[in-house]
């Protein structure tokens, strides 16, 4: 068994804080009572040096003349000193202790004025010593009182206040530490939820519902408390964004794969019968060859959309923008003209504002033609489309409208997710691949604005509202 005792510095903090409690109180106790015993022993000394006084003024009117004294406590001392010469002559009394030597050399100092003494006389114990001329020039009296009465009510004082003390300080070191413990329990809770989250496993469901709860413990640990909350919430919040990423990637790069994966397959099968025709039917092979063309063609668009995503998803680095200064109605107008001569079966009105701006004009172009184009492919021939850019409080709006059969309102909430389509057979008659509205959102919000959709049978408007001056 290890008896070993830990370190302060791994002593529970309401531990530490009650023993430093108790070491301060200590030293406070410590300089009272000295203070108190100071201050009574200071006071007793004056009331015996008061007596003594008191005393030797009654004994002078007593002394005869042998150098006698009488009416002096019987517990003290007394030795009178006759002046002859300068010299002092001790006289015979009762009251003279044993050994006098202390007493002699008092006398010689009260020649010149009273004297205080405190002295430990041989076999006596201890004495408080006076020395005073009772007569002028001629009669010094030395009197030495014992100091037992004050030390015995020093002694006690003492005793009293160290127990009392004692007793105060366990009291403060206990109650303390309880009271420490009862406000820092809000702590031990934070620290049983960090406890209890770090046995959660959140690789997978990034589920984080865990928060403290109670209330109590003074502002600091309320503000403590709802600091830790609020970052457990942004955890939670992180993990959860972490996690719909996480899905979103996966399923991201299964449909990449799927989408990757037709056009590779058509290249090899026109490969094969491109190879086939070289060899028995020469003019099969322009055929073949246009199919192979139109194959890598369409996977070629189908890589520059995904690195373009992939650039704009990327927290890492700018978005691929390089904006100018330009006239939005250019572009609109551009945009029109393409999709007039590459859709004759829809009809296009165009209703464009002069709207100058800065943004990348071919990034713009991309967005328009994405648009237009989802418009034709998703409506039957003869439906017209609509183009519309104003300008409205500092934001160029563009509306692309058509009036087809419409969205259906289930799928408009997935409408913008990648490789989402409204018909899931994902046969390649009508539609691409899943990414033109994609690239569109993301195109808007890399240029700090928003597309919205509104959409019902016989009208379905997409939005977008960008900054013309951003910062």
């Amino acid at each position: 068994m290890d008896f070993r005792v830990k370190p302060v510095r791994d002593w529970r903090l309401g531990t530490r804080l009650a023993l430093g409690l108790g070491a301060l109180a200590l030293t406070v106790f410590a300089i009272v009572g000295w203070v108190m015993v100071s201050s009574m022993k200071d006071f007793l000394d004056r009331r015996l040096d008061d007596q003594m006084v008191i005393s030797q003024t009654s004994a002078v009117k007593e002394i005869d003349a042998h150098g006698k004294v009488s009416k002096l406590p019987p517990d003290w001392y007394a030795v009178v000193y006759k002046i002859e010469d300068g010299q002092l002559q001790a006289q015979p009394g009762d009251q003279q202790p044993a050994d006098r030597e202390e007493f002699d050399a008092l006398a010689k100092r009260a020649l010149t004025a009273d004297e205080f003494q405190t002295e430990y006389l041989r076999g006596e114990g201890k004495f408080r010593l006076r020395a005073c001329q009772v007569v002028k020039d001629e009669w010094i009296l030395v009197s030495a009182a014992p100091t037992t009465d004050r030390d015995d009510t020093i002694s006690q004082l003492v005793t009293v206040a160290v127990i009392a003390f004692m007793a105060a300080l366990i009291a403060l070191v206990a109650g303390g530490q309880a009271l420490i413990r009862k406000g820092m329990r809000p702590l031990s809770d934070m620290a049983d939820t960090a406890h209890d989250i770090s046995s959660h496993d959140l690789t997978d469901s990034g589920d984080l519902t865990v928060r403290v709860d109670g209330r109590g413990g003074g502002v600091e640990v309320e503000e403590l408390r709802e600091a830790f909350n609020k970052m457990l919430a942004h955890i939670d919040s992180s993990l959860a964004a972490r996690t719909a990423a996480e899905q979103r990637l996966r399923r991201f790069i299964a449909d990449a794969s799927h989408e990757l994966r037709t056009p590779l397959t058509s290249l090899r099968g026109y490969a094969d019968l491109f190879k086939y025709a070289a060899a028995n039917e020469p003019g099969e092979r322009e055929k073949h060859l246009e199919k192979l063309r139109s194959e890598a063609s369409r996977m070629s668009v189908l890589l520059d959309d995904l690195l373009l995503l992939a650039r704009l998803d990327s927290a890492e680095s700018e978005p691929p923008l390089r904006p100018e200064e330009l006239d939005l109605s250019v572009v609109a107008e551009a945009a029109a003209d393409a999709f007039q001569a590459a859709r004759p079966t829809h009809s296009l009105s165009l209703d464009a504002d002069t709207v100058t701006m800065t943004a990348d004009p071919t990034r713009l172009r991309q967005v328009l033609d994405n648009l237009l184009t989802n418009a034709a492919v998703h409506t039957p021939a003869g439906t017209s489309v609509q183009l519309k850019v104003t300008a409205e409080n500092g934001w160029a709006v563009i509306r692309v409208s058509d009036t087809g059969p419409g969205i259906p309102a289930a799928d408009q909430a997935r409408i913008f997710d990648r490789f989402y389509r409204v018909d899931d057979s994902r046969t390649r008659q009508r539609g691409g691949s899943g990414l033109g509205l994609a690239v569109v959102q993301s195109l808007v919000e890399a240029h700090g604005g928003t597309i919205e959709l509104a959409s019902r049978p016989g009208a379905t408007v997409f939005t977008i509202r960008l900054p013309r001056h951003p910062a």
